[in-house]
């Protein structure tokens, strides 16, 4: 388990990637709101965005997700905290007034990058 990357791991890299090319600058595993040690894939802090790259696997995804062959109660019981505390970190960075964006690691980096431009863009505050 050591071996699995927090984070830059591939699809992330792809989207921080597509995001740039697109000409928007954000900040890499930041905490959005500094009391809750919950740190955000990329965040845009003048547009309040907080952008989430979750795993397949670890999130549960409701396409790719599998049972685990071995320990199979275990990893479930995992996977159901790991969708809690999502949803926890969603609720606590919408009442901080942060604006929550989720991509699945299976998704096109591309298009992911465009929805995250035009959220980022419709809620950016002037300097």
């Amino acid at each position: 388990m050591q071996s699995n990357k927090g984070r830059d791991t591939k699809p992330e890299l792809a989207l921080r990637r597509a995001v740039h090319a697109l000409g928007l600058r954000y900040r890499v595993a930041f905490r959005p709101v500094k009391s809750v040690r919950r740190s955000a894939d990329l965040v845009f802090t003048k547009a309040r965005v907080a952008v989430f790259m979750d795993g397949c696997f670890w999130h549960g995804c409701p396409i790719h997700h599998t049972i685990a062959a071995t320990n199979a109660e275990f990893w479930a019981e995992k996977i159901r905290r790991t969708r809690e505390r999502d949803a926890e970190t969603n609720r606590i960075l919408a009442e901080a007034g942060w604006r929550v964006f989720r991509v699945w690691e299976h998704e096109d980096p591309a298009d992911a990058a465009e929805r995250v431009a035009e959220l980022v863009r419709r809620h950016r505050r002037p300097d």
